[in-house]
């Protein structure tokens, strides 16, 4: 009599089958229609009083560790398909969620299954990484010469590295794409099996394939068999889980080919790098591939060129900013805000040094667990230096100058602080990657009673920041610690615990919606992220609130409790728009270069139709700045005060008192050219207000006023033109 073992479903129900039973059997047995449907499965033990331990049942999959860390790890900002877009490899799934499975895999203990159709979120990560298979199958079909890397699923598609001398082009993507077709049509199955360790490394040996010896090597031990997953004449070592077959892939689009170093380091071969992506219709597709083209449009290095905002100089190095005196408006705007905010929530501002000692560094820990991002050292007469890659060393010194009581708690130091971190050349994009770059970076030092209300108000702020920013629509990670990978942590398990729940108890009191990211906290301690979402609906990472119990010990910090000891603070790391330069890149492309009025570097442009009427012009300039009005009283361009009727611009009215002291970024364009040829120009630098001005507007007092996106003129007085636009700029409104 055969064994047999229980299945728990979603629903409560049980199902009894026989050992070595497969989720697709399963699936087969409640209906054909979800057999068709599925994708892949998730599964874990199911408990029994004293049953299985929740290992049991990765043990019976020989490769349970095989490859994890190809498609576990998680990349920082990447170009993506489109060039720009945020695309990072999508991480491990949680242990206690149960684990991703092939279909077939036979099933050996009672296991609480769930079959995942592409209603199920994860199912798209399983379909993409079975694409980047698709891809490499096809690459190996018509380019046999070829090496393959890894090809993990991301957050908007895939890729897949490969070493080939000869660059491949935009016709081979078409080669290519044409021959993922055909193998679909051949409904090829992914076919796993499992072989020792040594026959599967010398089976890519005689094939030449480097990277996979490495990978094998790196991530398996000498007495595991390994996972190897067979797609036509494709063999692959990997984890998995995938698609049962490649008919199931119904819509998918190579993007482009990017430059990547094998394992990121420059001195190793360059490797090229196909990206592309996959849904489960064309509809989606096709929505994505338009959002691709949106985004193009919105590219903020071509607008920040075009609008003059900014540059990075190839003699001074790249991932070095630039900033022009337009984009330097902009980002005073952010800072003075931010500024601002810090004084009126409780903060104090302080300003710390760029290059500190490396003394300093390998007290923080930095210098162990994360001198890979910092510049190399510099010797100097009486010790070796870094520049900095973080404030926050910076801070707990000015914390621990002075001891502190439990009254002077919490302690909020705040820093517009620019710090230098090395990213390798081929990683670096834009404004959104760089090497150097400025945080509004914050650390607030409190007791353990009071960290959580601190963690509510750092949240909170965020989205105050994002909300005045134009922005409605948020994501929210919760990025906790991996016990697995105890060498990338610091601290005993019962901290990470009490750490994580603090965050935990935040977001559930908040109200906030949020997803648990097992593995990408920060070395010290568990983090909230806030990732906004853009006008054509992309995910930016910018906000983080960070928990740290670990560097309060390893500074030492005291301060005097309420009955006399000495007892260490916790401690916050919070950056708001994550760095000055990304959020400015961010907002270029969610405006795609059309600011508010507040944010614009020019606010309005006046344009004298003929020579004559340039002086009018300049006396409505000027009452727009502020140079021409007298408090409460009128206007006036010299101490005289002369009167209204005399500038041909009438008097303040008493509503606009409230906003009077709002002054106006206004230009005016005497250039000798034609009206209409100043008009494209400042519609092209996306200038929101074009006041035209003849004798008809000077002889009356009034405007003729372009609205930047509106087709029809408005003709009004300069006096309720600037009511208007200071109410806009008073109010940081993204309306015009």
């Amino acid at each position: 009599m055969s064994e047999n073992i229980h299945i728990k479903l979603p629903d409560g129900s049980e199902k009894e089958v026989p050992k070595g039973a497969t989720a697709l059997d399963v699936a087969k047995s409640i209906s054909p229609r979800l057999a068709d449907a599925a994708i892949a499965a998730k599964a874990k033990p199911l408990h029994r009083g004293n049953g299985p331990s929740s290992q049991d049942q990765s043990r019976a999959d020989p490769s349970a560790s095989s490859g994890q860390a190809l498609e576990g790890r998680r990349y920082t900002q990447d170009q993506a398909g489109e060039g720009a877009r945020p695309t990072q490899p999508v991480p491990p799934q949680s242990a206690s969620d149960g684990d991703l499975i092939d279909l077939t895999r036979p099933l050996d203990k009672d296991t609480d299954l769930r079959i995942l159709t592409e209603k199920d979120p994860e199912a798209l990560g399983v379909y993409r990484h079975s694409s980047a298979h698709l891809l490499a199958a096809a690459v190996l079909e018509l380019f046999p010469e070829t090496k393959l890397g890894h090809g993990p699923a991301t957050e908007s598609g895939f890729f897949y590295d490969f070493y080939r001398p000869t660059p491949f082009t935009p016709e081979d993507l078409e080669k290519i794409e044409k021959k993922m077709q055909e193998l679909v049509q051949q409904n090829l199955p992914y076919a796993r099996e499992f072989l020792p360790r040594d026959e599967g490394l010398q089976r890519f040996k005689s094939e030449g394939d480097f990277m996979k010896c490495h990978f094998i090597e790196q991530f398996t031990r000498p007495d595991e068999k390994i996972s190897i997953y067979k797609t036509g004449k494709f063999l692959d070592f990997c984890r998995g889980p995938h698609i049962p077959s490649t008919g199931k892939i119904k819509a998918f689009k190579l993007l482009n080919i990017a430059g990547a170093y094998w394992l990121g380091d420059e001195k190793n071969p360059q490797l090229q790098r196909i990206y592309g992506t996959s849904f489960f219709s064309k509809k989606d597709l096709d929505n994505y591939l338009h959002q691709i083209e949106e985004a193009k449009k919105r590219d903020h290095r071509v607008l920040g060129k075009q609008l003059d905002l900014f540059s990075i100089q190839e003699l001074a190095g790249p991932g070095l900013i630039f900033w022009h005196p337009k984009g330097g408006i902009i980002r005073k705007e952010m800072e003075d805000w931010m500024r601002d905010q810090y004084i009126k929530r409780g903060y104090s501002l302080v300003y710390t040094p760029h290059v500190m000692r490396k003394q300093l560094w390998q007290t923080s820990g930095h210098e162990g667990y994360y001198s890979q991002n910092m510049f190399d050292v510099m010797e100097l007469d009486d010790a070796e230096y870094r520049l900095k890659p973080m404030n926050c060393p910076g801070h707990i010194l000015i914390y621990k100058d002075s001891l502190k009581s439990y009254r002077d708690l919490p302690v909020r130091l705040s820093e517009l602080g620019t710090v230098y971190r090395y990213e390798r050349s081929g990683v670096m994009h834009g404004l959104l990657r760089v090497r150097g770059f400025t945080q509004d970076d914050a650390h607030i030092f409190c007791t353990p009673e009071q960290i959580e209300k601190e963690i509510a108000d750092c949240v909170e702020f965020a989205r105050d920041v994002l909300k005045d920013f134009g922005f409605d629509q948020f994501v929210t990670e919760l990025s906790t610690w991996d016990p697995a990978q105890r060498a990338s942590f610091v601290g005993s398990e019962e901290q990470w615990n009490t750490a994580t729940a603090s965050l935990e108890k935040v977001l559930k009191r908040l109200g906030i919606e949020y997803k648990t990211i097992p593995g990408e906290a920060a070395f010290y301690g568990p983090k909230i992220d806030i990732k906004l979402v853009d006008a054509i609906g992309r995910l930016w990472q910018l906000s983080t609130v960070q928990f740290d119990f670990n560097l309060p010990a390893r500074f030492g910090l005291e301060y005097v409790a309420e009955d006399g000891t000495r007892k260490q603070p916790v401690m916050v790391h919070r950056a708001l728009y994550g760095s000055i330069e990304r959020f400015f890149g961010v907002l270029i492309e969610h405006y795609a270069g059309a600011f508010p009025v507040w944010l614009s570097p020019v606010q309005v442009v006046l344009i004298p139709i003929a020579e004559r009427h340039v002086e009018y012009a300049n006396k409505v300039a000027a009452m727009l700045r502020g140079e021409s009005a007298h408090v409460g009283a009128g206007l006036q361009t010299r101490p005289a005060e002369p009167s209204s009727a005399e500038l041909g611009v009438p008097h303040f009215s008493p509503v606009l008192r409230d906003v009077g002291s709002v002054n106006v970024r206004v230009e005016v364009d005497a250039h000798n050219e034609k009206m209409n040829a100043k008009i494209r120009e400042h519609a092209m630098q996306k200038v929101p207000f074009m006041l035209v001005v003849g004798d008809k507007e000077a002889e009356a007092g009034k405007v003729n006023v372009r609205t930047r996106g509106k087709e029809k003129t408005e003709d009004m007085s300069a006096e309720e033109f600037g009511e208007r636009v200071r109410k806009l700029i008073a109010e940081k409104t993204s309306l015009l």
